[in-house]
């Protein structure tokens, strides 16, 4: 007689759920690029290069639209890291994509003051408009809907963030046009963040 549980080790027990990144092109940094690496890399004591993981992950998505496999190898290499610890950066942090996206990426805050304010009409009208749902890219590759949470701008709710970009106190109604006024005037259409469009007066 055995005091321990039961446990049914099963064909799927130990299976992992992990999604493996895209490999990807060959990806190596422009000079460009490997040049404001290299100034970011000054920054941190020289035992101390992992902390730069971050930027350099943002110039490799910024040079290539997303982090492939190839990209996360080429990050770990010049930082002196594993594979693995760039993966799990890359991984946790919802700013990185590691499939390709639009020209043009929507996040859509979904947290309670824009929730409040309409922002699931926002994310409905974007989704009827373009024809696609939450996660997807439309065919013309111009746009990626994502809904995300909160965007730190809750008084001027509902917030959108376009790439880097905002686009504060859009309104459900409104949001057919801010799609066409992007496709015409590209981030120039979005009334950016408050509080720093205050700090240039």
């Amino acid at each position: 007689m055995s005091f321990h549980p039961k446990m049914a080790y099963g064909a799927t027990f130990h299976k992992s759920s992990r999604q493996l990144e895209d490999e990807g092109p060959a990806f190596a940094y422009t000079p460009e690029n490997r040049a404001r690496f290299d100034d970011i890399v000054k920054r941190y004591p020289p035992d101390q290069r992992r902390s730069a993981v971050l930027p350099a992950l943002y110039l490799a998505q910024h040079q290539q639209g997303y982090i492939t496999a190839n990209a996360i190898r080429h990050v770990a290499e010049l930082l002196g890291i594993t594979r693995a610890d760039v993966e799990d950066v890359t991984s946790f942090y919802t700013m990185f994509y590691t499939k390709p996206v639009g020209a043009f990426v929507l996040q859509v805050c979904r947290t309670l003051s824009c929730a409040l304010n309409g922002a699931e009409r926002v994310t409905e009208e974007i989704s009827a408009k373009l024809g696609i749902g939450v996660g997807q890219t439309d065919p013309s590759g111009t746009f990626t809907l994502l809904e995300v949470e909160c965007l730190g701008a809750c008084d001027r709710a509902p917030v959108v963030m376009v790439n880097d970009a905002w686009h504060e106190c859009l309104k459900p109604e409104d949001a057919s046009r801010l799609l066409d006024d992007l496709r015409a005037r590209g981030e120039t259409a979005l009334s950016g963040c408050h509080h720093v469009v205050e700090g240039h007066r």
